[in-house]
Parts: C-alpha cells; sequence; structure tokens
C-alpha cells in the first residue's frame, strides 16, 4: 500500500513544528506539502524555520492556498489560529480529503456558541451538525472518528479534563454534580506569538491565572458532560501558565462518597491497558509532568479521603503531544485504518 500523502497548515506554530516531528518518522505517511499563514510572502524551505529538520524533510513551507491544499494531499492537518481552520476546511472536504483540525472550530456543535467563546460567528455552522464530523476525545469516541472525514481535535485542556472526570461521570461518583479544576500548562500552551505576557523576564519564577472560568475549552468540556449528566454540571475553571515550555497537569476536586475500590474500578473499566494505549492510571499516586513530558500518554492519579468524601485527582499531559498534536496524529491513524499507537510509541 502505498503512504499516504499528508500536508500540514500552521507548519510554523509550537502544535504544526511537533506534528512534522511526528508525522517523519509515520511509516504510512509522505510529507508533500507544508503551508503557513496566507501571510507568508514565499516559499522558505522547512531546514531555514527548523533547522532540527535539515536531511530529514525537504520541503518548503508555502502561504497557505486552501485550493492548492487540497491538491497537494490525501489528508491535511490544520494547525491553524482560531477562525481560519472553518474557511479552509470545506475545500478540503469537497475534494474528498480527510481532515484533523487542531484549532477550536469544529469542538462545539451549537454554533450560537462561538461569538462568545471564540468572538467569531461560524462561517460554516451546517458543518457543525455534519455526519461526517466527529469530536476527536480518542478514547471516548473511536468509532465516530473511523468513519470522519473531519474530527475536531480537542482542546489541550479539555483533553486533560475530560480523560480525568468521564469515567466518573459515567459511573455517577459525583455528588451534587460540580467539580472544581486547578489546571497549569506551559507557555506553549499559548501559541507561537509576540506577547508581552508570555516574555521570559514576565513568567519566570512566576505563575499568573488568566481568563477564569472563561476558557474556551469550558464549554466543550460542558457539551461532553451533558450527554451524560441529566443537568449539565457546574464546572469552575481556573487555568494558569507556569514558567515551563510544555506539560499541562490538570488538578481536579470532586466530591464523592464512593468506596476507593469503586473509583479505581471506574477509571479501570474505562481505560483497559489492552484498549486505550495511552492513559495510564494510577491509584493513591500523583503524575508529575516529568512523567508525560515529550511523551502521548495522560497519567491519571488519585487520592480519596473515605472519611470526608474529598477526591482528588491529577491529570498530566504534555500539551503540545496528547493535548494536541500527539492526538491529532492518533486521530488520523484512526481514520485510515492504521493502528492507533503509530509514530506515537
Amino acid at each position: 500500500m502505498p503512504p499516504l500523502r499528508v500536508a500540514v497548515a500552521g507548519a510554523t506554530g509550537y502544535a504544526g513544528e511537533e506534528l512534522l516531528r511526528l508525522l517523519i518518522h509515520h511509516p504510512q505517511v509522505q510529507l508533500t506539502h507544508l503551508a503557513a499563514s496566507a501571510k507568508w510572502e514565499r516559499p522558505v524551505p522547512v531546514s531555514d524555520v527548523y533547522p532540527r529538520f535539515a536531511r530529514q524533510l525537504d520541503l518548503s513551507i508555502e502561504s497557505l492556498d486552501p485550493e492548492r491544499l487540497a491538491q497537494s494531499c490525501d489528508a491535511a492537518f490544520l494547525a491553524l489560529p482560531h477562525g481560519v481552520s472553518m474557511s479552509v476546511a470545506p475545500a478540503l472536504l469537497a475534494a474528498g480529503r480527510k481532515v484533523v483540525d487542531l484549532a477550536g472550530d469544529f469542538r462545539l456543535q451549537d454554533p450560537s456558541l462561538y461569538p462568545r467563546w471564540y468572538q467569531a460567528d461560524h462561517a460554516h455552522p451546517e458543518l457543525l451538525s455534519d455526519p461526517r464530523v466527529a469530536y476527536g476525545l480518542t478514547e471516548f469516541h473511536r468509532e465516530a472518528i473511523r468513519t470522519a472525514s473531519l474530527v475536531a481535535n480537542p482542546g489541550c485542556y479539555a483533553t486533560s479534563i475530560l480523560l480525568a472526570v468521564l469515567p466518573l461521570f459515567t459511573a455517577k461518583l459525583v455528588e451534587d454534580n460540580r467539580f472544581i479544576v486547578d489546571a497549569k500548562s506551559g507557555l506553549s500552551g499559548a501559541g507561537r506569538k509576540a506577547d508581552q505576557s508570555l516574555l521570559y523576564t514576565e513568567m519566570a519564577e512566576n505563575l499568573r491565572a488568566y481568563k477564569v472560568n472563561a476558557h474556551q475549552h469550558m464549554p466543550e468540556v460542558l457539551q461532553e458532560l451533558a450527554r451524560l449528566a441529566k443537568d449539565i454540571p457546574h464546572m469552575t475553571f481556573v487555568p494558569q501558565v507556569i514558567p515551563a515550555t510544555r506539560g499541562l497537569i490538570s488538578m481536579i476536586y470532586v466530591r464523592s462518597r464512593a468506596g476507593f475500590k469503586q473509583i479505581e474500578a471506574a477509571y479501570r473499566s474505562a481505560y483497559p491497558a489492552s484498549n486505550t494505549p495511552f492513559v495510564r492510571v494510577r491509584p493513591n499516586a500523583l503524575p508529575q509532568l516529568r512523567d508525560v513530558v515529550g511523551t502521548n500518554y495522560c497519567d491519571i492519579g488519585f487520592m480519596h479521603d473515605e472519611t470526608n468524601g474529598q477526591l482528588v485527582v491529577a491529570s498530566a499531559l504534555d500539551n503540545l503531544t496528547k493535548g494536541a498534536a500527539g492526538q491529532a496524529v492518533q486521530n488520523f491513524n484512526l481514520m485510515s485504518g492504521f493502528p492507533e499507537t503509530t509514530a506515537l510509541l
């Protein structure tokens, strides 16, 4: 079987760079086209932008042209800023290409949510309910992803939170239908951009909360939980940036009167080692960032005080890998009929 022709749009961002790192070693992929934003003036060899890829990848990064992108590939990864993919994806779908979108443009099914959470109306709201579009939380939507033409890759915070709380809500182990998330992410989660608040002198020896209860990953978390809960859960969300390049850890606080064995059983049932290769469950232990950085794993640990019902869950992943490019490749593998772990172990 010949390799699939694959394009990456948004190749100059952090997630785009991580995609190239993974796809170069994918045995079923031939990278055929790299694109940046429409403002990219002229083709530039990828090794000039990323010297690490010299002698590994002989392509130039070009200005984004949706028609040329569609002609160049069988499948495309869109690692573009929010709001751009929704105008690029239709040309790819019309040409019969498979698409994995790493932005937020297709994550929410209700088009009325986009002005609030992404500050713009959706350009193609009809695609949000299209059966060809699947939400790409791999461990919970495998069958839909296998047959999808477009997969909306989840946000990094959303991935960490949902993998931690979905088993608890599925097993109905959450009291009062509410939980608190205190999440901390490396600076690469904000993307590659000029922003004073992300400068080394601003973030060294610092920690800063931002978008408290107003982060764009909140509605996709609640959208997923609404499938399980009778009432939409109440989520308190405090995202923070830390002086690290990559890595994300969510500390989640839940009231649960269930016993420790019942909680452990809920996680073991959701993530059997034979079928969920990238989620590692660690009862009575809490993961650290160093356990997951540079990998496609999400490590979930928990501690439970049965005397007062307080459950603390920690969910750690690399925001650029399992939280972005790695999960995107995992979804691409499912869409293409390849083993899920290809190029990720």
